[in-house]
């Protein structure tokens, strides 16, 4: 289907010969909280009962981890200067950025889901099991996504970055969406009854909400979701 959204023309947009200090230090967070949340279990725990001795000592092990990387500029946006100036250039995808999006892809896609089931499963049957779905649905989700990274199936992740104009949307598309329907879903449940009837309705405005954040996604409406039509220069985070 033809796309007939917005969309950005490379050779309009500023280019950086650097990152600023401020910029990747911005970008570090972002890579602690996709690492911190890899073990779905233990981040589960988290949620229901509150952070752990575990959380702590996971913690501190990313924080070690993402900053070694980091001060190494191995972390996507923490580069010393943008990796990516021509969006539709046939340049080698580091492994630093393939094991990062593909840790991202698992933090947007495995939590969302998860949450989904449980909420179908509530519904239908009454009863929540969503400690029993993050136990065992958890680590053979997880293990897909991961093996679809290592393949190069998943956008961002491939041994080049020559659809990097068009994949970058898909991402951050599914980022807003999962990050904004994971949002309002905490509220409700914050805000309604455990009852079936608040299950029901939980469910429902949890699905319109990744549907419509996912159109305007598709449509590019938000930002970074807007296909880079070819043209001179790029920067991608």
């Amino acid at each position: 289907m033809r796309y007939s959204g917005k969309m950005e023309y490379a050779h309009e947009r500023k280019i950086r010969e650097r990152n600023t200090r401020i910029y990747r230090l911005a970008h570090w967070p972002l890579w602690i909280w996709v690492f911190f949340l890899a073990p779905g279990p233990l981040t589960f725990s988290l949620f229901a009962h509150g952070f752990s001795t575990g959380n702590l000592l996971w913690l501190g092990a990313v924080l070690l981890g993402t900053g070694i990387a980091g001060l190494r500029a191995q972390l996507p946006g923490v580069e010393l200067r943008p990796y990516i100036l021509r969006f539709d250039e046939d340049k080698p995808n580091p492994l630093y950025r393939r094991v990062c999006y593909t840790f991202a892809w698992n933090a947007v896609l495995s939590f969302a889901l998860l949450n989904l089931a449980g909420l179908i499963v509530a519904v239908v049957t009454g009863t929540w099991y969503l400690k029993q779905i993050y136990t065992y649905g958890y680590p053979p989700l997880c293990s897909i996504i991961l093996v679809l990274g290592l393949s190069g199936a998943l956008p961002r992740v491939g041994n080049s970055t020559k659809g990097e104009g068009t994949e970058r949307r898909y991402f951050y598309g599914s980022v807003w969406a999962a990050t904004i329907g994971q949002t309002v879903l905490l509220i409700l449940w914050k805000a309604l009854p455990h009852t079936h009837s608040a299950d029901i309705i939980k469910l429902s405005v949890y699905l319109c909400t990744l549907l419509l954040v996912g159109l305007a996604a598709n449509r590019g409406l938000l930002p970074r979701t807007r296909p880079i039509v070819p043209g001179e220069l790029m920067v991608a985070d």
